[in-house]
C-alpha cells in the first residue's frame, strides 16, 4: 500500500489525451477524452479517470498496444478467442505484482481458446525486466504506454498519473465485453475467483 502511494507520487502531472493507434510510419492523432469521476478511489481519495467508459454487452472497442520488442499488438490479433485482461497501474507496485503473478499461476487452468494479458503503462524495458526477475512467462505483458490507445477507448486512465486504473476485463469469442471489474481502491487486489469463473 505504502509502495503504491510512493510510486503514484513519483508520477509527475501531465496532460493526457485520447490516442489512436498509428499506423507504422504515421503520427499520431488525437481527440478529446471523456472524464469519470466518484468511481474509483486510491486510498480513499477519489481519482478522475478519462475515456469512453465501457460496459458489460458492448462491442469491445479495437485497441492497440506495444510488447517488449515496441512490436504493435491489437485485440484483431486474438480474432475467435476469449480474452481476458488483466490492467495494473504499474508492476514496480506489490499489489500490481502479486495480481500479475496469480494470473501467470492461473493459465494451465484455463481453457485453451482463452488468452490472459496483462496491460500497463510500463516501458516495455520495465515489463521485460519484471517478466524476467518474476518467471512471469505465461502471459501477454503488453504497454499501453505509447499511444495510451487502450486506456482512453476503455476509461482506464487515471487523470493526472498516466496510469491505467485496475481492472478485469473479459471479451468473449464474439468481440462483446462479457465481464467487467473497475476494483474500486486501485490499492485493492481484484476478485480473482469471479473473473476465472467466468472466463472457465
Amino acid at each position: 500500500m505504502k509502495h503504491l502511494l510512493i510510486t503514484l507520487g513519483l508520477v509527475t502531472s501531465f496532460t493526457v489525451t485520447a490516442n489512436t493507434a498509428p499506423s507504422a510510419g504515421s503520427t499520431a492523432t488525437t481527440m478529446p477524452g471523456t472524464a469519470t469521476t466518484n468511481v474509483v478511489t486510491a486510498s480513499g481519495k477519489p481519482i478522475t479517470l478519462l475515456g469512453e467508459p465501457i460496459n458489460v454487452g458492448d462491442d469491445a472497442p479495437q485497441f492497440s498496444v506495444v510488447n517488449e520488442r515496441f512490436e504493435k499488438v491489437s485485440l484483431s490479433d486474438f480474432a475467435d478467442k476469449t480474452v481476458m485482461i488483466s490492467v495494473v497501474p504499474s508492476l514496480d507496485t506489490g499489489v500490481c505484482s502479486t495480481q500479475t503473478k496469480r494470473f501467470n499461476n492461473e493459465v494451465g487452468g484455463l481453457p485453451s481458446d482463452v488468452v490472459l494479458l496483462t496491460i500497463s503503462n510500463d516501458l516495455p524495458f520495465a515489463q521485460k525486466r519484471f517478466c524476467t526477475q518474476e518467471k512471469v512467462n505465461k502471459i501477454m505483458v503488453l504497454s499501453d504506454s505509447v499511444w495510451r490507445d487502450f486506456g482512453n477507448k476503455y476509461g482506464l486512465l487515471i487523470k493526472d498519473m498516466g496510469l491505467l486504473t485496475r481492472a478485469i476485463l473479459i471479451i468473449d469469442k464474439n468481440g462483446k465485453v462479457a465481464y467487467k471489474e473497475l476494483v474500486k481502491d486501485i490499492s485493492k487486489e481484484p476478485d480473482y475467483d469471479t473473473a476465472l469463473m467466468m472466463v472457465k
